[in-house]
Order: structure tokens, then sequence, then C-alpha cells
């Protein structure tokens, strides 16, 4: 078949019309799919004789869309689940751990109401709002580019300016609402808090609404986990977490900090949040004692009254070589108490009481609950009976 100009005008039409080129007139891939699926366009009558011949010229222009997609293996992608799912030690692990409660804790408003006029008074510093002020020029010569990405102009001076009285005053705000929202306090106590604490302290919202609203909150949080712990009860309820919460976790996930293909977690990468917690997957991977193990994912929660907590890790070891088979960690940088956040402290408190009380219920032996700050530490916790677990 010769290719007149008439005849490639005409095809050129017939891709152009169906949407089969993209603005570089190359084959799009709304062609490749319309093939794929056996769903082209009817070629024009003047063409139809020539059909095959046409088609096989088509598919001989280059194009992006024919080539294979090559996936970025550091990129985000689904997170494959293996074998490891399916051991008996893991569902096992997965039936002790499982259940789920609801807490119950009393405390006496007046005093908390006390701590927290003291601590607001005593901390809450807001940050005057900052504003820079940039002069330019514009450009002698300057194009419809230039002005639409931003670069018609050359910056020739910088100045910040603090000012004390928000630019954003005129914003309602609900402060009271909204801070009996985040510290899950009736408003009728908030009002208190903010009712007692001095003028001076209090005007602070006026400088920064946003600012003095997250400390107050901050502030607030802190004080009433130092109050609630002590008389902090958990109930176990009926309902369990459901198993899908581990095949809801494989959506695309960035893998940019997955380290090598595991052999004993249930999926075939972790996603850690830093270097310590890399070496304790390398070890816990490497361990003959452990059998399966899994970083915990989101969905999998205890209620505490300063918000969800989410364990790091269940891990099941071999029976008969360690003292306690089933095991929840949570991992930190440091052991002390005292160099933990005071609301992630409380968070780890009231797990301890949580799995006490799922423990109650089974057997005082059913699941382990710690915090370490290494695999070695670990060890020692489940080779040796230990009080200090709950």
């Amino acid at each position: 078949m010769e290719i007149t100009p008439q005849l490639a005008k005409q095809i050129y039409k017939y891709l152009l019309k169906n949407d089969y080129t993209d603005d570089n007139d190359n084959i799009s891939q709304e062609y490749h799919e319309a093939v794929k699926n056996g769903a082209l366009a009817p070629l024009p009558d003047d063409l139809k004789p020539y059909k095959e011949q046409i088609y096989q010229l088509i598919d001989s222009v280059y194009s992006d869309a024919k080539l294979p997609q090559i996936e970025n293996g550091r990129g985000a992608k689904t997170n494959p689940m293996n074998a490891n799912f399916e051991k008996k030690e893991f569902k096992e692990l997965w039936s002790r751990i499982n259940k789920r409660a609801v807490y119950s804790v009393y405390f006496d408003t007046s005093e908390l109401i006390d701590k927290c006029v003291r601590a607001m008074e005593k901390e809450l510093r807001v940050t005057p709002m900052k504003y820079t002020i940039q002069r330019g020029e514009q450009l002698e010569s300057i194009s419809y580019d230039n002005i639409k990405s931003g670069a018609g102009f050359k910056v020739c001076e910088t100045a910040s300016e603090y000012n004390k009285s928000s630019i954003h005053s005129a914003v309602k705000y609900d402060l009271v609402g909204k801070i009996a929202e985040d510290a899950q306090l009736t408003r009728k106590t908030v009002s208190e808090i903010l009712s007692k604490i001095e003028k001076s302290v209090f005007a602070q919202f006026k400088t920064n609404p946003e600012n003095f609203i997250s400390e107050a909150i901050r502030l607030i949080n802190e004080q009433k986990a130092t109050v609630i712990i002590e008389h902090l009860a958990y109930d176990a309820i009926a309902e369990n977490h459901e198993i899908d919460i581990f095949t809801d976790a494989q959506s695309k996930q960035d893998f940019t900090n997955a380290g090598e293909p595991l052999k004993r977690h249930i999926y075939d990468y972790v996603i850690t949040d830093s270097k310590k917690e890399r070496i304790f997957v390398k070890e816990l991977d490497t361990s003959v004692e452990v059998v399966v193990y899994v970083k915990l994912p989101k969905g999998f929660f205890i209620p505490t009254p300063v918000g969800d907590y989410n364990p790091d890790w269940a891990i099941s070891f071999k029976e008969g070589v360690v003292k306690h088979v089933y095991f929840v960690a949570e991992t930190k940088g440091s052991m002390s108490s005292l160099e933990l956040r005071e609301i992630e402290d409380v968070k780890i408190k009231c797990a301890r009481k949580f799995f006490n009380e799922i423990n109650k219920k089974i057997n005082p032996r059913n699941v382990t609950y710690d915090v370490v700050d290494s695999y070695g530490k670990l060890m020692d916790l489940v080779c040796c009976d230990t009080k200090n677990v709950f």
C-alpha cells in the first residue's frame, strides 16, 4: 500500500478524532487500551479497504505506551502478605491479643482544674505571629511564563516583623469547644480552667489564637494524664479487632525506608521509623527463637483517656525455648520514663493495665507486654520471669 499525502491526512484525522494521539503526536495510551479491549473506533469508509495495513502502520510507530512499565522499587507500592500470616503460631498470637475493651476512670475534677490552672500560668507562652515582608522589582524583560511561574520579579529586600495583635483576630474561634474536644473534657470544665487563669496569660489568646489553643490542649492533657492513671479500669467486651486490619494495611506504602525481604514477618517488608527499629527488625528476623512477628497496623489500638494507643510489635516465640511465648512490645530509644513525653508514658501505663485485665479474663500467662529499647532487652524479659511486666 502506498501512503499518499491524502491517505496520510485521513489516517491522522482518524487518530486525532478518537484521541489516539497525544499532544506530541505520539500514539496514545487510549489507542493501546482500545486494541487490548477490542474496542477500536471504526475506520472511515475510504480507509476500510486498507484496514490491516493501516493498523500495522500505526502499531509500528514508536510510543511510550507500548513500553513495559518499570516499577520504582523504592516508591509507593503494595506490601505483599506471605505464608507466615497462615502459620498456626500467628493465629494463636492474634487470638490472644485481639480483644477489645472499654475503659472507665474517675478523678476529682476540682483537683484537675487546679493543676491545669497552675500549669498554664507557669508554662503557657504563646509565640507572636511572625510576618515576612518582601520588597521587589519587576524585571525589565518579562514573559508570560515568567509571570505564571512567579519569576517576573526580583526580591530586593526582606524584613521580619512580629505583631502582638493577630491579623486573624476577626476570625471566630470556638476556644472552649476546640479545647474540650481535643482534651476530652466537658465544656464546663474547660470554661472553669480558662476563667481561673491570670488575665495576662489568657490575653495571649489574641496574640496567636491557634498557638494558644494547641498549647492549652497540650498542657491540659499532660495534667489530666497525671491524675487519671491510678483510677483507670478496663472491662473486656464481646467485640474483637477484625483480622482485616492486616489486609487493609497492604495499601500503597512508601518503601524508601524498607529493608531487605523478611523471613519471619507476615509481610515481605516492614516500614521502620528509625535506625533503632531497623536494627530491631533485623535481629527479630534472624533470631532462631522467633517463629513469627508483625509490626502492628494502625487499626490495632487500645483506647486510653489521652488518645488511642497503637503498640509497635506482636511476637510469637518457639514454645519451650522461652518462658513468655506471646509478647507485645513497644520499642523506645530510652527506657527512662523521665525521657518519654508524659502523654506517651501514660499511654504505656494504660496498655499495661489493658493487657493485665485481658490476662485476668483468660490466664495470667496469656500474653506479655512491655517496653524495650533493644532485642537484647526483649530476650532478657522473655527468658526469665519478671515482676515488672505489668
